[in-house]
Parts: C-alpha cells; sequence; structure tokens
C-alpha cells in the first residue's frame, strides 16, 4: 500500500532547513565552532535524506535501492549547493564549499546507516522492487518454473520446453547465468539470445516473469522486456496461491552474504561499474562469477530449514517457491525447487508443482 502522506516529512524537513538557513545565526543566538557548525549541516541533510528515502521506498516500489540511493543523493547534493548559494545573500552568514560537502556527507551517512538493519532482519522491503503486472491473463495455463539454470554459453533445455509447451507462461527465479551484469558491453551473447527469446514468446502472447537471484545485478533496465521483473521478498501472482522470491535472503544467519548483497547491488558500485572501460568490466564480471562459486561454500551446503519454514508461513493459503538452494525440500506450505541446470524445469499446473 502507498503512503502518499509520507511526502509531507521531507518537505517539511527541506522548508525548516530553507527556513534556518534564513537566519543570521543559530537560535536562541548559539554559536557553533568548527566542527561542529558542520555537524550540524551534515545531521540536517542527513534527516531529509533519511525521510526521502522512506517517502520513496512506500510511494515507488518499482525502483531498485541503486537508483533510489542515487536520486536522493543527487537531491540532497543539488539542494545544498542551493542552500549554500541562498545563504550568500543573508547577513551574516557565509557560503562556504566546506558546509556544501557536509551536507553531502551527511546524506551519505544517512543512506548508509538506513540500510544497516538490512544485515539482520526479514523486513527486507528497503531492498525488494517489482515492475510490471504480477497477473496472467489465463492462469489455467501451465507456468513453467525455472530456477538456477546457470547457463553459461547454452541455454541448456530451454528450447526444447519451448517446442513441447509452446502454450506455457513462464517464471524465472534467479541465477539464470553464471553471473549477469545489466550494463551495456556487459552482457554475452547467450543473455542477447535470452532476451530475444523472451521477446518472441512474449509476442507469441505468454506471460514471461523474472524474479531476479544472487547473480544478477543491475538487471532493471530490462523489465520492460518482460511481464514482471523483481527482486528480494514479494514475488506473488494475483489469483493464484503462489508466492515467491529466489532464497538467497532466507538465511538470516549469514551476515557474510547479506553485507555482499548490499554491497554488490550498491549504487557506488553502479557507477563504478558506469565509468569502466567494457573491457575492465568483463573482467571484473568474470572474476564475480568465480568468487561466487566458492563464497560461504558452509552456508550453501546446509538447508536453513528452520528459515525456510518460517519465510513460508508467513504466506498462509500459498504454495511459497524458492531457488538458490540446489535441491528440493519442503517444509510446511514452502518447496525449494531443484537446480535447473540440465534442463530440469517444474512446473506450476492445476494449484500444484510438478516436474515438467
Amino acid at each position: 500500500m502507498r503512503m502518499r502522506w509520507l511526502w509531507i516529512l521531507p518537505l517539511a524537513v527541506a522548508l525548516t532547513i530553507v527556513w534556518l538557513s534564513a537566519q543570521s545565526h543559530y537560535l536562541g543566538g548559539i554559536q557553533l565552532p568548527p566542527p561542529l557548525d558542520k555537524a550540524a549541516h551534515a545531521a540536517a541533510f542527513g534527516l531529509l535524506a533519511w525521510v526521502l528515502d522512506l517517502a520513496i521506498q512506500n510511494n515507488r516500489p518499482d525502483l531498485p535501492m541503486y537508483r533510489r540511493h542515487l536520486l536522493i543523493f543527487l537531491a540532497v547534493a543539488v539542494y545544498g549547493a542551493t542552500d549554500e548559494w541562498h545563504q550568500r545573500f543573508v547577513p551574516g552568514r557565509s557560503c562556504e564549499f566546506g558546509d556544501w560537502l557536509a551536507d553531502v556527507a551527511g546524506g551519505g551517512l544517512a543512506l548508509l546507516l538506513g540500510s544497516a538493519h538490512l544485515l539482520v532482519t526479514r523486513r527486507l522491503g528497503a531492498l525488494s522492487w517489482s515492475r510490471g503486472t504480477a497477473r496472467r491473463t489465463d492462469p489455467g495455463r501451465d507456468l513453467i518454473l525455472v530456477a538456477d539454470p546457470h547457463w553459461g554459453l547454452d541455454l541448456t533445455g530451454l528450447g526444447e520446453a519451448t517446442a513441447r509447451f509452446p502454450q506455457a507462461d513462464w517464471l524465472f527465479l534467479g541465477d539464470v547465468f553464471d553471473v549477469w551484469v545489466g550494463m551495456p558491453g556487459m552482457e554475452t551473447e547467450a543473455q542477447r539470445t535470452f532476451l530475444s527469446w523472451v521477446d518472441a514468446r512474449r509476442v507469441s502472447g505468454r506471460w514471461v516473469g523474472l524474479w531476479l537471484g544472487n547473480r544478477e545485478y543491475f538487471l532493471d533496465r530490462h523489465a520492460p522486456r518482460f511481464d514482471l521483473m523483481g527482486e528480494g521478498l514479494g514475488g506473488t501472482l494475483e489469483g493464484e496461491a503462489l508466492a515467491w522470491e529466489h532464497g538467497d535472503l532466507i538465511n538470516g544467519a549469514d551476515r557474510q552474504y547479506r553485507l555482499w548483497n548490499l554491497v554488490s547491488r550498491s549504487a557506488p558500485l553502479w557507477l563504478l561499474f558506469r565509468l569502466m572501460p567494457g573491457g575492465m568490466a568483463r573482467k571484473v564480471s568474470a572474476w564475480m562469477e568465480r568468487k561466487l562459486r566458492t563464497t560461504n561454500a558452509a552456508y550453501k551446503l546446509a538447508f536453513p530449514r528452520d528459515a525456510f519454514r518460517a519465510a513460508a508461513q508467513a504466506h498462509p493459503g500459498t504454495t511459497f517457491l524458492t531457488g538458490h538452494f540446489h535441491t528440493r525440500e519442503a517444509e510446511a506450505n514452502g518447496l525449494a525447487l531443484p537446480w535447473a541446470h540440465e534442463g530440469r524445469f517444474m512446473v506450476w499446473r492445476s494449484g500444484q508443482v510438478e516436474e515438467l
């Protein structure tokens, strides 16, 4: 549910900053010597960044966290520069570059601290997003489920399943390729072939959804090519008792992965990739793929049964699906799907999950 009233908070903070800047001195005649004056700037603009993040999260659930943070950081930087310029005309106030730096640093620090809770909780709405339609035109059609195919050069099993079930819809539950970075110049021929396949399925009237896993990065620019694209928690189909997530965020005890997940999908890393030459970016992508093969092996080997059951029970009345664990497991109303690496796909048919 969108909470439009939250826009009042950043507006109120922004107007308060303007009013304070128009005063010739701090309230009550307080004098703040350096560096306390800079700390006051950082605190004010940090509060502005925090309430902006809160308002955008609750009113634009289609924005990935990195885009939201880039937008907020830019807004705070521009607003800070405007405020400093305005103070040039206020008697007794000065326009200092250091104050603007404090404004920007405060905004960035607030976004960082505001994300810290994502390391330790299942309340992950701040990093979850979705775009598109969660309703299929014909819920009676087969919905082919593909979890973790980890494709490299070949799209194993895709052509065969398409030929056998031309009327089916499709839902990919993440880790479609060994690694997929959605930056221009970084995508492979196999990834472009897959996107062309998606285009062809949709032209033929089939529904195609992609829920991103731990090996997909910055793919939201491709969201218009899918009926539904999302990340994090909250995958559902309207009118069907089906819910899902990739599964990488279920094990809350895996703090190392939670930290990697935040850093690898952050605004600074997106900006770094955008500034990299294409050849260097592809080398970094290959390095990431090698590292992902062996990272946190202990957590990957042990299925987090209690955490999985709790995640499934948070979606009562549905069949709750994940991929990620590369093994078929069932707990309560939850089902972890087997690894689709050799073309082993599943299907949602008549309210049941079966092997294809």
